[in-house]
């Protein structure tokens, strides 16, 4: 929450800020929806010290006044009350008058020190801060308890072609090879950052094994039709166009990068030999995303094929399908391991991304699913 979202509006000619009172004084109810206590307390607590350290200095950059100083000292109070913390103590409530922090230094041997001025503000809202820095830290540090178990390996992904044939090369460092169709998959193996994968250091990726002589825009269009080229299902198309027109946004290249046609696993052997009890049936899924709170997100769009089976054509050329328990049985076995193993997964019918309704409808799926993995610093 930013100090600035505490306020309605600003006049530019005056350059006076216009504390807004009315959320100001709903937050000794409850934060406002989409925020936090804590991030309610911080943002107070910054707005706070800000506005007594310029008082006490060149009074450059204030945003309050005598008169709402005061409702904001409340509304601090009332939120460290509700995250459980002894809100400070205040030897003054306003900036000016008898019960002003001008009139406190000036009884307090702080008259010609600015330096002092700065150490009493931090002697009263310093333990604050740091307090509510360590409640930030163990909510970070929370968001990633729930993260899959294992360590970021290897990404194969892409493949625009006959399936890649991998063979587990060394068993000791699990370092894997394509033997065969290496050409038609890429594989992304570089160290996974804390902040997850974006599509910045996908290009970054892109320029050093496939382009190097390309500038960061160039690679990025570069980049973007390979990974189109993966996808043959009109849905599945639709899903990244739409998703990929937010890189064009703003700090849009520090989004997560939406990976398509990732190799899950890969098992071979069980599948051909009819033995199914152990079988691994979905080797790849359709969209990968690794935000940066460490989770891993699977989107899978779902033809006809992935719960029914395709009859002849009828005597007019028509061709039905029949529903089969046993597909749609194996698909949300293949869920429930995922997520046991702390994936998420967010399932489209393919028909319904070929309605009308279908970009609008994948457009308000991701503006949900990014909001609620921002990176955790931004909490």
């Amino acid at each position: 929450m930013d100090v600035e979202a505490l306020f309605s509006s600003r006049d530019h000619w005056t350059e006076s800020w216009k504390l807004n009172v009315e959320l100001i004084e709903s937050l000794r109810i409850g934060p406002p929806a989409g925020q936090t206590d804590l991030a309610v307390a911080v943002t107070l607590t910054q707005l706070l010290h800000q506005d007594f350290v310029s008082y006490g200095t060149d009074c450059k950059d204030m945003r309050l006044n005598d008169d709402n100083v005061q409702l904001v000292i409340k509304a601090h109070r009332a939120v460290l009350e509700r995250l459980a913390l002894e809100p400070p103590v205040w030897p003054f409530r306003t900036f000016d008058g008898p019960h002003g922090f001008g009139t406190y230094w000036r009884n307090h041997d702080m008259r010609n020190s600015w330096q002092a001025r700065r150490d009493c503000i931090e002697s009263i809202l310093g333990p604050t801060r740091d307090t509510l820095e360590q409640l930030q830290e163990l909510e970070y540090e929370s968001r990633f308890t729930q993260r899959p178990p294992g360590r970021f390996k290897n990404l194969i992904f892409a493949a625009d072609g006959a399936k890649p044939e991998i063979v587990l090369r060394d068993a000791v460092n699990n370092d894997v090879e394509i033997v065969r169709n290496a050409d038609n998959c890429l594989i992304f193996s570089d160290t996974l950052p804390l902040q997850g994968l974006t599509w910045r250091q996908m290009i970054a990726w892109w320029i050093k094994n496939y382009d190097p002589d390309s500038d960061e825009q160039t690679a990025a269009n570069s980049l973007y039709r390979r990974l189109f080229r993966s996808l043959d299902s009109p849905p599945e198309q639709l899903l990244l166009i739409t998703y990929c027109a937010r890189y064009a946004q703003p700090d849009g290249l520090d989004l997560p990068a939406l990976i398509p046609q990732v190799y899950l696993h890969y098992d071979p052997y069980t599948r051909k030999s009819g033995k199914q009890s152990g079988s691994l049936y979905r080797q790849r899924m359709d969209f990968l995303l690794l935000p940066p709170d460490g989770s891993r997100i699977v989107i899978e769009v779902d033809g006809v094929q992935h719960y029914s089976h395709k009859n002849p054509p009828d005597e007019q050329g028509n061709v039905t399908h029949t529903a089969s328990p046993r597909l749609y049985s194996q698909m949300v076995a293949e869920d429930r391991r995922l997520r046991l193993s702390r994936y998420e997964i967010y399932r489209f019918g393919g028909w319904e991304l070929t309605q009308p309704h279908g970009e609008q409808l994948l457009t308000d799926f991701f503006d949900e699913l990014l909001k609620q993995h921002r990176p955790p610093t931004s909490a």
